[in-house]
């Protein structure tokens, strides 16, 4: 919605002029709780325009989810097809890049058809009794030499949500070459503040946040706090150099951020380069050894660089400290 120039809410108010209804759910016996929210607000005088997902998509001019399965698999019926396989095992072949999603929707994710034989092999393979952790470490070593630019790890990086004292050295630090000279903490921390409280998430609230950001530095450039999450801002977007460079600053100036050794794996791994991504990682574990995050991406690095003796006490260190967490069952299967 933010790209088509509205805004996105997660409940219904007043305020509300369009609500879309997944095309699983128009119709439904049980009506969702917002359809009956709108529909008393129309009751009110609201006006509150109701519709069907495919219309939604016919008014937006982007393709139906009907359309989308004609051009491309789901994950949904990949995994009605393939019946060996779990959600959770795409994706993690996602995340190592072993099969590529062409898109990704609230309701699904759809790959194309050169990923059916590598979704397909994984299945069969799984079918011999193979463990999937043997599968997947099977698929990646075949693709070994497409993997150094070819995948993302689409980790959401770690966000400075509370500002602690900076250390004396620090406090009483002269200002850095290129400035005007005056630090005014009290107000770059106000600054990064309203940048944390708007950067929740949403998209159409990035830049905002950024600006936020960028200004808490103009009045104190050693803010450690506001170079991580602006750097977070440039990762979410892809702009790789810039939030490389902002991470590396954030820890010439304070070494102790777990957050900033641990977004700056994440870049290492992205680009391929699993040694530096490595050391990232453990130092990010030095500093807050109950990162459970951490302690995955570690694991997915060292199985990456062939060394699975390394990878194991990392699955299990993030089963330990996230036992409902999203890969859980992957690390049970990768630990044993």
């Amino acid at each position: 919605m933010a790209r088509l120039g509205g805004a996105t809410a997660d409940d219904v108010n007043a305020k509300t002029t369009l609500l879309v209804v997944g095309a699983e759910g128009f119709g439904a016996t049980e009506k969702s709780q917002k359809l009956k929210r709108a529909e008393e607000l129309n009751a009110e005088g609201a006006e509150i325009r109701i519709v069907a997902e495919e219309e939604f998509c016919r008014l937006v001019g982007v393709p139906t989810a009907e359309a989308l399965r004609r051009q491309y698999y789901s994950m949904r019926d990949l995994l009605a097809r393939y019946r060996l396989l779990r959600e959770d095992h795409l994706r993690y072949l996602v995340k190592c890049g072993v099969i590529r999603p062409v898109l990704r929707t609230n309701a699904d994710t759809f790959f194309a058809f050169p990923d059916l034989a590598v979704i397909k092999q994984a299945n069969d393979e799984l079918g011999t009794g193979a463990s999937f952790r043997a599968v997947a470490r099977n698929l990646m070593a075949s693709r070994h030499g497409q993997l150094a630019f070819d995948f993302r790890l689409d980790a959401a990086p770690a966000k400075i949500l509370a500002l602690r004292r900076p250390s004396p050295d620090r406090a009483a630090a002269p200002p850095v070459e290129g400035t005007a000279g005056i630090r005014d903490t009290r107000l770059a921390e106000e600054y990064f503040r309203a940048g944390s409280a708007l950067d929740d998430g949403d998209e159409s609230k990035l830049e905002e946040a950024a600006a936020a950001y960028r200004k808490a530095l103009e009045l104190d450039p050693y803010l450690v706090a506001a170079l991580i999450n602006l750097a977070n801002v440039h990762y979410s977007r892809d702009e790789i150099v810039e939030a490389q460079a902002l991470y590396e600053r954030a820890i010439g100036l304070e070494s102790d951020f777990f957050e900033a050794h641990f977004n700056l794996g994440n870049i290492y791994h992205d680009l391929g380069q699993f040694p530096e991504a490595q050391a990232c990682y453990r130092e990010a574990l030095r500093l807050n050894p109950v990162y459970a995050e951490a302690h995955f991406y570690l694991a997915v690095t060292f199985e990456k660089m062939g060394l699975s003796p390394e990878a194991k006490p990392h699955w299990k260190a993030y089963r330990q400290l996230a036992p409902h967490g999203e890969w859980v069952e992957l690390a049970k299967e990768f630990s044993e």
